[in-house]
């Protein structure tokens, strides 16, 4: 489609590994309040989250007097100078050094070479807060260059060492090295610009070659997010850079086809979503069939449509799982209580998702709407229970005063859990749960039989891809949900470990449908269901940051692991293998 997303967009090593750091410390350390000297990052955004978790920034020296003697004070990732760090230590303050492993290796370089008498020439923006570090560790004997012109004005030098901020330009650098070298033959150089660097400058070119516009999101006072827009522009394409994806209200996109989104090391994943899903729904309203059917499949996505037509898909394959009649009411039961639920729980947890969902602003302009449509579908979805029998409205009610108690605060203010959906990696086990109930049990309540491997077969296969979806979602929400506080799965375990428990569940998913049919636990519909899983082995090839795909169409390509089993199961009924109302 239109809208690609750069492989190297959002944090880098450091930023990550700062943010990770005092995120952790946050929630070991309870109510107690992290100090940050400066911003821990350039992007007022995730700076406002991380003070409502009780990490405060400080701006420096000057506020550094108002901190409670003994608080945690957290060096960020840009680095500090000798001589400040002193003056913290000094003061009695706990120290978390967060300096990014690739600022230290340069402070370690002019530490150095500046003992044994060279002058130490750091190519970078001199108002920078790294900059500012690494002239500390000159001792003196730095000077920094913001241009090649400024490389004539240097005197006359014996012993010269050449370091870069290491988010400066890469062309810009070599241009200074390149003059430097011609003036004083005998300098030391060093490449100290961060390979991640190199890789976004290195991509921002490529992805202006391939598109017609580009948009770079990030703080508009971060250095490398501003380098970035600038080289965007230099490869003659229109470039704008933005903080906000409402900021794209005001920008005219409809004369581009093609549009690339990259982003600087400080600007967290649901920002970028955000905007690359703003632009995949706003682009080409004027293009030709298949775009115009595209953005009919994303407005089911991101409304939840999608999901609801996955549910009905889910409930009528775990039928012919079962051999049990089909019932189209169980299917329009699942599909409207399963749309009925996503809706609710949206508004319900808004707090949790609105900063890394998709479907925010729908949801917010159309909150009347949703709510209107999310109760009338569990009206009609008790309603379709009950004309089919007392059995499945009596378990539909279950399931959604399970659903009620699962986000009612039941416990006392001040325990760590308050509710069930507070208990760390809940959600994920429990939407999976409720969507094997709604597509597997309902169906076979109905008939009044004991239980049989065949309702074991399905209720498995329902819930596993469920919670499948539910987990990859949260693998690239991982980094808001940290933010916010949220303990998903992969925030407790990590996402390493959540992808390879995926990929356990499917591998045993796949066993399930090879042999359930010869063992006599579920019909021969097993076996074409195995193309679902292999459709899940694609997805966690796709289901990555660096696809290029944004998160709408993410959800939307997994999502459609659902519709795979629907199409199947259709394709079974008209080929006569099963048994239709």
């Amino acid at each position: 489609m239109g809208v690609k997303l750069a492989k190297t967009a959002g944090f880098c090593m450091g930023v990550k590994r700062a943010v990770d750091m005092v995120i952790d410390m946050a929630r070991r350390k309870g109510g107690e309040t992290i100090y940050t000297y400066g911003p821990l990052i350039h992007n007022p955004q995730t700076v406002e989250l991380l003070r409502k978790r009780g990490i405060v920034p400080v701006r420096g020296l000057e506020e550094i007097d108002s901190i409670p003697a003994g608080a945690m004070l957290v060096i960020r990732a840009h680095g500090v100078s000798p001589a400040e760090r002193k003056i913290i230590k000094e003061k009695g303050f706990r120290i978390i050094d967060a300096t990014c492993p690739k600022v230290g290796h340069v402070q370690a370089i002019i530490r150095k070479h500046a003992a044994t008498g060279f002058t130490i020439l750091i190519a970078g923006d001199r108002e920078h807060p790294e900059v500012n570090g690494l002239l500390g560790f000159a001792g003196g004997a730095g000077i920094v260059l913001g241009s090649v012109a400024e490389v004539e004005d240097l005197p006359e030098l014996p012993k010269v060492c050449v370091v870069a901020q290491t988010t400066q330009s890469v062309e810009e650098y070599a241009a200074i090295c390149r003059r430097i070298r011609t003036r004083f033959p005998e300098a030391v150089v060093f490449d100290t610009i961060c390979d991640s660097t190199e890789k976004r400058q290195k991509e921002i070119r490529e992805l202006a070659a391939g598109t017609d516009a580009v948009f770079i999101v990030g703080g508009l006072n971060s250095a490398n997010t501003q380098r970035l827009a600038e080289l965007a522009k230099l490869q003659g394409k229109p470039a704008f850079h933005i903080e906000t994806a409402d900021e794209l209200k005001e920008i005219d996109i409809e004369p581009y086809r093609r549009i690339g989104v990259s982003a600087g090391a400080s600007t967290p994943n649901w920002i970028i979503d955000r905007v690359a899903d703003y632009l995949t729904g706003r682009q080409g309203r004027k293009e030709e069939f298949f775009r115009r059917l595209f953005k009919v499949w994303v407005f089911a996505v991101r409304t939840d449509i999608y999901s609801a037509a996955g549910a009905g898909c889910l409930s009528l394959a775990a039928m012919l799982l079962q051999g049990i009649r089909v019932n189209p009411l169980h299917i329009l039961t699942a599909s409207l209580y399963v749309y009925a639920m996503h809706v609710l729980n949206r508004f319900i947890n808004r707090k949790a998702s609105s900063i890394s969902s998709f479907r925010e602003e729908s949801y917010l302009l159309h909150e009347r709407i949703y709510m209107t449509l999310a109760v009338l579908s569990l009206i009609i979805a008790l309603g379709a229970s009950l004309v089919a029998g007392p059995a499945p409205f009596i378990l539909l009610f279950v399931i959604s005063l399970a659903g009620a108690l699962y986000n009612a605060r039941l416990l006392p203010s001040g325990w760590r859990f308050q509710s069930l959906r507070d208990i760390p990696g809940s959600k994920n086990v429990a939407i999976a749960v409720a969507w094997g109930a709604v597509t597997a049990l309902l169906p076979w309540i109905e008939t009044g039989g004991a239980p049989t491997p065949g309702l074991a077969v399905a209720f498995f296969f329902a819930a596993a891809l469920v919670f499948i979806r539910s987990s990859l979602s949260d693998i690239l929400d991982v980094q808001s949900d940290r933010l916010i506080g949220r303990e998903t799965l992969p925030v407790l375990i990590g996402e390493k470990r959540t992808l390879l428990l995926l990929q356990v569940v499917s591998g045993l998913l796949f066993v399930l449908f090879a042999i359930a049919s010869p063992a006599g636990w579920s019909t021969p519909f097993s076996f074409i269901l195995l193309s679902s899983v292999f459709y899940i082995w694609i997805c966690f090839k796709l289901y990555d940051r660096r696809s290029g795909f944004s998160g709408v169409v993410l959800e939307g390509l997994l999502e459609s692991s659902y519709i795979v089993a629907g199409v199947g199961a259709l394709l079974w009924l008209m080929a006569g293998g099963g048994v239709t109302a």
